[in-house]
C-alpha cells in the first residue's frame, strides 16, 4: 500500500475546497481533510487591540490535532471511510495507492506538516479579485468592517513571503483567477504523473 499526500493551500476564497472536491471524484482511492476543521472555538481565538479576532494565524487552530488526523489516515487509509470505488479510467495498479488531500489556507508554514507533503500547490489571487470574493461569503463569525484590510491580507502575505524565501521549499503556486477546468486539468495531470512515479 502506497500513499499520497497532497498539499492544496493559499489565499482565503482561492477556489481550494472546489477544487480538491473535484479531484476527489476524479482520483482512485482518494479523502480530503480540511484545515477549516481544526479552528478553536471563538472564546478561545485572540482578539488584538482592534477588536479583530485573529482567525488568519496558526495559533487559532489545533494544529497538532491536525497533523495527528493526517498521520492516522497515512497509517490506516482504508479504514478512514474513503471511497474505493474506482474511478472508470483507473489502471488496475492503482487500487493498492491512496491520496489525501488536505486543505486549508496555512498548511506550509507549520513546520511538522512539511515532512509530510508528497506534492504542495498554493492558490494565489490579486488584491481586488480576493476582497470581492471575499465579500460574497457568510462566515461565523461575520466579517467586521475593515477586518480584511486589517488582519486577513496582511496575514496572507506575511506567510507567503515566508514560503517563498524559503528556498528548500519546493510550491508549485496557482493563478486562481484561472477557470476552475484549468486549474483542475493541470494539478490532475501533475498528480497522476506523481502516482506513476509511485508505480515504477
Amino acid at each position: 500500500m502506497k500513499v499520497l499526500v497532497i498539499g492544496l493551500g493559499g489565499v482565503t476564497n482561492g477556489g481550494k475546497t472546489t477544487l480538491a472536491e473535484k479531484l476527489k471524484n476524479m482520483l482512485p482511492n482518494c479523502d480530503i481533510i480540511s484545515q477549516d476543521d481544526f479552528f478553536k472555538p471563538e472564546s478561545e481565538v485572540e482578539t488584538d487591540e482592534r477588536g479583530f479576532k485573529l482567525y488568519d494565524v496558526l495559533d487559532a487552530l489545533y494544529m497538532d490535532e491536525m497533523v495527528t488526523s493526517i498521520r492516522n489516515w497515512m497509517r490506516s487509509p482504508a479504514s478512514s471511510g474513503v471511497v474505493t470505488e474506482e474511478p472508470e479510467n483507473t489502471c488496475d495498479n492503482l487500487k493498492n495507492v491512496y491520496i489525501l488531500i488536505v486543505e486549508g489556507f496555512l498548511l506550509y508554514n507549520y513546520e511538522p506538516l512539511n515532512e509530510l507533503w508528497n506534492r504542495r500547490y498554493f492558490l494565489t489571487l490579486p488584491y481586488e479579485e480576493c476582497k470581492r470574493r471575499r465579500s460574497t461569503r457568510v462566515y461565523q463569525p461575520a466579517d467586521t468592517p475593515g477586518y480584511f484590510d486589517g488582519h486577513v491580507w496582511p496575514m496572507y502575505l506575511k506567510y507567503k513571503n515566508e514560503l517563498e524565501e524559503n528556498a528548500s521549499m519546493q510550491v508549485d503556486y496557482l493563478d486562481g483567477t484561472k477557470s476552475q477546468e484549468e486549474l483542475l486539468s493541470y494539478v490532475y495531470s501533475d498528480i497522476i504523473q506523481e502516482l506513476n512515479k509511485l508505480r515504477e
